[in-house]
């Protein structure tokens, strides 16, 4: 707040003060100076829109979960008890593993 101002500066600045206005008016000169910083900073809130909220409800950003595919049946090896269909060709049926024509 005071920048660059150090120890010694503001003792200066203090006792100059103390000089000009002398010890009966000083702690009533510090009371208004406070006032006057604390209705600036609320005028300063107010007008910038700071004001303190209610908490908002926060929103989920994720996606929902996919719902997950039933997982396929083991394979069963050829001739295990399944008829082929009609219409799927002969080789086919032989070697499920065979690259289609």
């Amino acid at each position: 707040m005071f920048g660059n101002i150090g120890f010694g500066e503001l003792l200066l600045i203090g006792l100059l003060a103390l000089i000009l206005f002398g010890p009966n008016k000083l702690p009533e000169l510090g009371r208004s100076l406070g006032k006057t910083i604390r209705e600036f900073k609320q005028g300063a809130r107010d007008l910038l829109g700071d004001e303190p909220e209610a908490p908002r409800a926060r929103k989920d950003v994720t996606p929902p979960a996919p719902a997950q595919a039933p997982e396929p049946d083991a394979p069963k090896p050829p001739g295990a008890g399944t008829e082929p269909s009609a219409s799927q060709p002969q080789a086919d049926r032989q070697d499920s593993r065979r690259l289609p024509d």
